[in-house]
């Protein structure tokens, strides 16, 4: 090993998924040293991204399931923490391998988790402050994701209302949660109104966006974003639309933000911005006019790019398939997926080391000792899976 390049060694280790390299932390002290390394974990990260590799798609329903993005052909429970309570768990983002989870019972549990590793953080409760003009709570609105400049995890919660003094007007109170504090804090009040339930924003780079609308009485038509590095909001400017009679719906798509337009459930348009807050760069992906294979598409998102970057796979949300859409030849091949029920949602979640880092930090048994896999952890101090504090 001491006649083989550190250079080799790296490029080897960058290209290996997660578990073997949780396992080869044990090799010695310099391989324990470079694998936890910023540089390391950031750099693995990127190439897993960039080559589409180790990638795999979340699928949420009463209970959370995991299938191979490249086959997608068996979707299998996986544990998780909050899988001990009775409430169904959800999830509010993906971002670099880490989950946001919540669990919508009395206590109201949020988490960051990490499958990969199997770290998790149960986030501080943090309750809903209205003030007085406010007469009753409509939805709240999440959005997890990274804030490159402060190398820092973030959630953002807003919760809007109507107001009292005005029927006809809206509030907000927005708080955000920092991983690395493990604390909430409030900040300035979002002024747009997210008509749509959508659980968690569009991460795109340093943003989260969503579908909105000045007032009440509008159509959301115009999508808002919230930087997570400034904390501020703005709008993003939309591509020249010939037709404005469809109904709008964003997602992410390759790292870019791409806008769904659907006409009378007949036609959808996707756009994409290559160059992100550049309204020149808008360009139209496909236009998909609804073929008899694809039934009803009101609510199709297109998830992400196959491998070789020729197919898209979609979810057609009004019936729960999930399709492979050929860009060159535009056709389209149904998916089987044994193990998935017939209401789900859909998230593509990447293989990554990234360390749950700050206060609070919580390991499950398999994520507290890396050089060992569960079966021989388990005969080795006979004692149940169970989550402990991390030393």
């Amino acid at each position: 090993m001491q006649d083989i390049p550190i250079e080799l060694i790296v490029d080897i280790l960058l290209r290996l998924p997660v578990k073997p390299l949780l396992r080869f932390r044990c090799v010695s002290k310099p391989f324990c040293a470079l694998i936890d390394s910023h540089d390391f974990i950031r750099s693995h990260l990127k190439r897993s991204i960039e080559t589409k590799s180790h990638r795999s798609l979340l699928l949420v329903d009463y209970i959370l399931c995991s299938t191979n993005f490249e086959s997608l052909h068996n979707a299998v429970e996986f544990d998780h923490p909050f899988k001990s309570i009775d409430n169904p768990t959800g999830i509010l983002g993906s971002c670099d391998g880490l989950i946001c989870l919540f669990n919508d019972g009395e206590e109201q549990l949020l988490a960051i988790w990490n499958p990969s590793t199997r770290r998790c953080k149960k986030l501080p409760y943090t309750g809903i402050e209205l003030p007085g003009y406010a007469t009753g709570v409509m939805h709240a609105i999440c959005g997890f994701g990274y804030d490159r400049v402060s190398d820092d995890y973030k959630l953002v919660r807003f919760v809007q209302f109507l107001r009292r003094d005005d029927r006809d007007s809206f509030g907000s109170v927005v708080k955000v949660y920092s991983m690395k504090s493990n604390s909430w804090r409030r900040i300035q009040d979002f002024p747009y109104y997210v008509q749509y339930r959508q659980c968690g924003g569009v991460l795109v780079g340093s943003a989260l966006h969503w579908v909105v609308c000045r007032n009440l009485s509008e159509t959301p038509n115009v999508v808002a974003a919230f930087d997570l590095t400034n904390e501020d909001y703005r709008l993003v400017l939309p591509p020249e639309f010939v037709d404005n009679t469809f109904h709008m719906n964003i997602t992410e798509l390759g790292g870019c933000l791409c806008i769904l337009c659907t006409y009378d459930q007949v036609r959808v348009d996707a756009w994409v911005m290559k160059d992100y807050g550049v309204k020149e760069s808008w360009n139209k992906l496909f236009s998909i006019a609804q073929p008899e294979v694809i039934w009803s598409f009101r609510f199709m998102i297109p998830l992400a790019y196959s491998k070789s970057g020729c197919e898209v796979l979609l979810q057609v949300q009004d019936t729960q398939k999930l399709v492979w859409y050929d860009l060159k030849h535009k056709t389209i091949k149904k998916i089987k997926t044994r193990g998935i029920t017939d209401d789900f949602e859909s998230f593509v979640c990447v293989e990554s080391l990234v360390p749950i880092s700050g206060r609070g930090a919580i390991l499950d048994e398999e994520g507290e000792t890396y050089g060992m896999d569960r079966d021989s952890k388990r005969r080795k101090n006979n004692t149940p899976n169970k989550m402990v504090k991390s030393r």
